[in-house]
């Protein structure tokens, strides 16, 4: 067929079947190529396993573990059954029962979830007028898009391997832990808080639009219709389906090593916070976390470290104030003794309430008969408040 159809050429690129035709098409094929042609009839071959129940066990009608994609299409969608193939590594038998499908049915509204916060935010922005430079955006924002570069190059090599398993594990972890724990976390004081064309607003929506662009292109062959659906709603110039788009490429000027070792510290740090601020908060001493004041005794050259980091802390943090204190204790610090180094006291948080950040902040920054912060105060005189 390969040798006689017109647009069609020989070897053919793959043989795909079940690992049952090592013995059979497979062998068959190739021995009589060989035979005819002194060569394979392939260029390369992919070889998987069979569907099991979620025990392992082959699926009979007379066992009831037969699990039908129709009946899954009508509860979770036919998106969730490319996951589950995506997801499973098919070079062993692929599981698959109900308690697998709600597994997968929260990763899918992970990832859906953050490509629906990212295209909100970009309600307002034109890519054409409002995209920033790289060399301008926030340190955080640039790590953002260090590990969003990072995800590229995974995603990419898996591809060209077949090892789709690896590019669920990792956009899935990149959506939950680098986005959404972290990176998202952070940004939606800059997002929400800030006057619509502030320079740090614009900035978060850049890095926002950049994230968002990826990671629908390469999610296209997995979730085809999600990634259509989100390509549609993206602001500005392009094409007329995230299916006519080439992949993402590794950005050089994104692959900045140093600052993500920068930022490495500060995550750690940040971890050690946030452990803190929970048990303040389960003990009942705050309730949200922007109600909390936070002070860190650390090593001298940890205070150092930081210390270039002191006006953006309490936004990492997600907290009213931060303050830093240097540890009497002589040494070092290191990022594996990086909770015994650092102690954290958290304490309530001093002055006023603002009413529409929610940070607590001195008198005398705004009018005394407003419970506005000096930022917020900015902000609303956008809107003539």
């Amino acid at each position: 067929m390969l040798e006689k159809r017109q647009g069609l050429e020989s070897p053919c690129d793959m043989y795909l079947e079940g690992s049952d035709q090592h013995r059979g098409w497979f062998q068959s094929s190739l021995l009589t190529s060989v035979a005819t042609r002194e060569r394979a009839p392939y260029r390369s071959v992919l070889t998987h396993g069979f569907v099991v129940d979620g025990r392992g066990e082959k699926m009979a009608k007379s066992k009831g573990n037969v699990v039908r994609p129709e009946e899954i299409i009508k509860q979770y969608g036919a998106e969730l059954i490319r996951l589950w193939v995506a997801s499973e590594n098919y070079q062993d038998d692929m599981r698959i029962s109900q308690d697998i499908l709600k597994r997968l049915s929260e990763a899918y509204r992970k990832i859906r979830n953050t490509s629906r916060f990212l295209l909100g935010n970009l309600y307002d922005f034109d890519p054409e007028n409002d995209v920033v430079p790289y060399p301008e955006l926030q340190e955080i924002d640039k790590w953002a898009l260090y590990r969003l570069n990072q995800l590229v190059k995974k995603v990419l090599k898996a591809y060209e391997s077949y090892e789709f398993h690896a590019i669920y594990h990792s956009i899935t972890n990149f959506c939950i832990i680098d986005m959404s724990a972290i990176y998202l976390d952070v940004l939606k004081d800059r997002l929400y808080c800030s006057a619509p064309a502030e320079p740090l607003r614009r900035t978060a929506q850049t890095t926002i639009y950049h994230v968002l662009n990826t990671l629908v292109r390469l999610l296209a062959p997995v979730l085809t219709f999600t990634s259509e659906e989100a390509w549609q709603c993206i602001p500005g110039q392009k094409e007329d389906s995230v299916h006519l788009c080439l992949f993402p490429v590794f950005e050089e000027e994104y692959d900045n090593k140093h600052l993500a070792e920068k930022w490495d510290i500060i995550l750690k740090t940040r971890d050690r916070v946030l452990k803190h601020l929970e048990n303040a908060r389960a003990d009942k001493e705050i309730g949200n976390s922007l109600e909390a004041d936070v002070k860190l005794k650390v090593p001298q050259k940890l205070y150092d470290f930081l210390q270039a980091f002191l006006p953006d802390l309490a936004d990492i943090y997600i907290v009213s104030s931060v303050k830093l204190e240097v540890k009497e204790k002589p040494g070092d610090f290191s990022l594996e003794n990086l909770a015994e180094d650092v102690d954290v006291a958290v304490s309530r948080a001093e002055g006023r309430k603002c009413q529409r950040c929610w940070k607590y902040f001195a008198g005398g920054e705004s009018s005394p008969d407003q419970d506005i912060c000096e930022r917020c105060g900015k902000a609303l005189q956008y809107y003539n408040v």
